[in-house]
C-alpha cells in the first residue's frame, strides 16, 4: 500500500504517520509527504497512491487547487481544522474527513470507511463540480474571520477584540496575546489553531512561535542572516522574522 500525505505542519504530519503505522501494523505501507502544492504535484505526476491524507491549507495555497489541476483517482481523506459544514459535499461522493484536533478513533473510523467503500466498489472519484463547491465553501468561510477571543481571568471573563491584538506568542499549549495597550492575555489555543482563524491580510506568522498584526508594526530594520527586526506597538521586546519567512513577509507587506 502506498499513501500520500499532504500536510504543511510537521507535528500534524508526525501524528498522521503514527496513526498510520498503528492502524496498518500488519501491512506493508509506504508513504510520501508533501508540504506544498508544488511538491504534491510532482509526487502525483510520478506515483500512484492507494489513498491520500490531505490538509486543506498547504504552504503555497489550498489543496483544492492541486486536485483541480491534476485528475485524482485515489480516495482522499481530508484532515483539517476548517468547520464541518465545508465538507457536506464529500458525503455524496464517498469522501471522508477528520476534523482537527482529531483523535486516533476519528482516524480509525475514516480509514475503515474507505476500506469498506473499496470492498463494495462504491467509491466515486472527486470531480470538478465537487472541487468547485469546496472552493466556494472555503471562500465563504474565509470571509468570516475571528472577531474576538474569550479570555478567562480570575476576575471573570474578558473579550479581546482581534483588532486590538498586536502580537501573539506561543507558550506551550497556549498563547499570549499582547494588545495595543501593552497588556498580555492568555488564549487557550495553540498558535497554529489561532493563525487559521485570523485574516491573512492582517496577520502574518513571522516565525514558528509568533504572529504579528500589520496594523501595529511601527518600524522594521534589517538583522543578521536575512532576518528582520520589528518594533511592534505595546511590545517591549522586538519580534524577529525567521530567515525562511523574510522573503514572504516582504511580499505580504506590499500586498
Amino acid at each position: 500500500m502506498k499513501i500520500l500525505i499532504l500536510e504543511d505542519e510537521v507535528p500534524a504530519y508526525k501524528k498522521l504517520l503514527n496513526y498510520l503505522n498503528d492502524f496498518f501494523e500488519e501491512e506493508e505501507v509506504q508513504h510520501d509527504w508533501a508540504r506544498s502544492i508544488k511538491d504534491g504535484k510532482t509526487m502525483l505526476s510520478k506515483h500512484a497512491y492507494d489513498f491520500i491524507l490531505s490538509d486543506i491549507q498547504l504552504l503555497d495555497g489550498i489543496s483544492f487547487d492541486l486536485f483541480d489541476e491534476i485528475h485524482i483517482e485515489a480516495p482522499i481523506i481530508f484532515c483539517s481544522a476548517h468547520d464541518e459544514y465545508l465538507f457536506k459535499a464529500f458525503n455524496t461522493n464517498g469522501i471522508a474527513y477528520i476534523l482537527k484536533p482529531y483523535t486516533k478513533l476519528d482516524f480509525k473510523k475514516a480509514i475503515e470507511k474507505y476500506k469498506s467503500l473499496f470492498q463494495k466498489g462504491d467509491y466515486n472519484n472527486l470531480d470538478t463540480k465537487i472541487i468547485t463547491e469546496l472552493k466556494s465553501a472555503l471562500k465563504e468561510e474565509e470571509t468570516n474571520f475571528k472577531k474576538r477571543f474569550v479570555i478567562k481571568k480570575n476576575t471573570g471573563i474578558q473579550l479581546l477584540n482581534v483588532t486590538e491584538i498586536t502580537l501573539i506568542e506561543a507558550s506551550g499549549d497556549f498563547c499570549i496575546a499582547t494588545d495595543n495597550k501593552g497588556k498580555r492575555h492568555t488564549i487557550s489555543q495553540n498558535l497554529s489553531s489561532i493563525f487559521k482563524q485570523l485574516n491573512p491580510n492582517k496577520f502574518f506568522k513571522i516565525n514558528r512561535s509568533e504572529i504579528v498584526s500589520i496594523d501595529y508594526i511601527e518600524h522594521i530594520e534589517s538583522h543578521f542572516k536575512n532576518r528582520l527586526l520589528l518594533t511592534v506597538k505595546g511590545c517591549k521586546e522586538k519580534p524577529m522574522t525567521s530567515s525562511s519567512t523574510t522573503a514572504e513577509f516582504r511580499k505580504w507587506l506590499e500586498s
